[in-house]
C-alpha cells in the first residue's frame, strides 16, 4: 500500500518507478513497474512509502518498447494502480511548474511536501488535480452510452465532463448529460470516485435516471450516443476505468431484478 509521506531528503535508496513521455519501464519482475532496493539516481522524485520502504519517480529518456501507462493500468493491482497514478501526475506537476506562474522566476521544489516554490514572490504550484463527473444515465433497464470522436471505432462509454467554477458536483452532471445528450434527468446518486491521471481528473463517478428517451447529440463532443440494453451492450471501455465499474454494477443490479 501506498502511504502518502515524503521521504527524508537524505534517502536515496529504495523503490523506483522509471518512465518516459510514452511509458512506463517493466520492474524487476517484469510484472510491476517497479523496482525494489535500487539507488535513486539525482533527479528522482520522492512519492512516499510503498509497504513501508521509500519509493521515488524517475523521469529518464527511456525507449519505445516501454508500455504505456494505459496498459499497465489493464494488468496491475488497484493499490499498485494509485501508486503509478499518483507517480503520472506528480511527473507532470513537476515539469509543467518549474517557473513561477505569477512572476516568472524559476521555481525551487520544498522537500517535505508536494509544493514548488517560488523565492521571489513567494507562491507556491501544488500538483494540479481537476474534478470531473462521470455519468450512466439509464431510462429503467436502458443504459445511455455515447461515443467520443476520439474513441477506439464501435466503443462507447458513460457521459463525462469538467465541473466549472462555482458549480456544484451534482449540477455539474445534469449540466453535461443536458448539453451533451440534450437528456434531462431526475434522480442523480454518487457511485465511487477514482484518480485517472490523463493527465490530472479526479472522476466522481454518478447513476443519474433520464425523465425520457430522446437524444439530441451536440455533434462535437459526442459523434453518437444510443440505448443500449445490459444483455446487449456495444464495445466497452477497459475494466480498470470507473465508467466501466458504473456500467458493470447496473447489469449486475439488472440481473439480479
Amino acid at each position: 500500500m501506498l502511504r502518502r509521506e515524503l521521504p527524508p531528503a537524505d534517502v536515496r535508496r529504495g523503490w523506483l518507478i522509471r518512465m518516459n513521455t510514452q511509458g512506463v519501464a517493466p520492474g524487476s519482475d517484469g510484472q510491476s513497474v517497479l523496482e525494489r532496493d535500487v539507488a535513486w539516481p539525482p533527479q528522482a522524485l520522492r512519492l512516499g512509502f510503498w509497504h513501508d520502504e521509500p519509493v521515488a519517480l524517475s523521469i529518464e529518456t527511456g525507449d519505445e518498447t516501454w508500455p504505456a501507462a494505459r496498459d499497465w493500468l489493464a494488468q496491475i493491482s488497484p493499490a499498485e494502480s494509485e501508486l503509478l497514478a499518483t507517480a503520472l501526475q506528480v511527473s507532470h506537476w513537476e515539469r509543467d511548474h518549474r517557473f513561477c506562474g505569477r512572476c516568472g522566476h524559476p521555481t525551487q521544489r520544498l522537500a517535505h511536501e508536494f509544493a514548488m516554490s517560488c523565492e521571489q514572490c513567494g507562491l507556491r504550484a501544488y500538483p494540479r488535480i481537476s474534478p470531473c463527473i462521470i455519468t450512466l444515465v439509464t431510462f429503467g433497464r436502458d443504459m445511455l452510452l455515447a461515443r467520443s470522436p476520439r474513441f477506439p471505432p464501435r466503443r462507447y462509454s458513460t457521459l463525462a465532463g469538467f465541473i466549472e467554477p462555482g458549480e456544484a458536483v451534482e449540477a455539474a452532471v445534469r449540466r453535461e448529460v443536458m448539453e451533451e445528450v440534450g437528456v434531462e434527468v431526475g434522480r442523480v446518486s454518487f457511485f465511487k470516485s477514482q484518480s485517472w491521471p490523463f493527465p490530472h481528473s479526479l472522476m466522481m463517478g454518478f447513476f443519474a435516471e433520464a425523465t425520457s428517451r430522446r437524444i439530441r447529440i451536440d455533434g462535437h463532443e459526442i459523434a453518437d450516443a444510443a440505448w443500449f440494453t445490459p444483455e446487449r451492450p456495444p464495445e466497452l471501455p477497459p475494466s480498470y476505468s470507473i465508467s466501466r465499474q458504473l456500467i458493470e454494477t447496473h447489469r449486475r443490479a439488472v440481473a439480479t431484478r
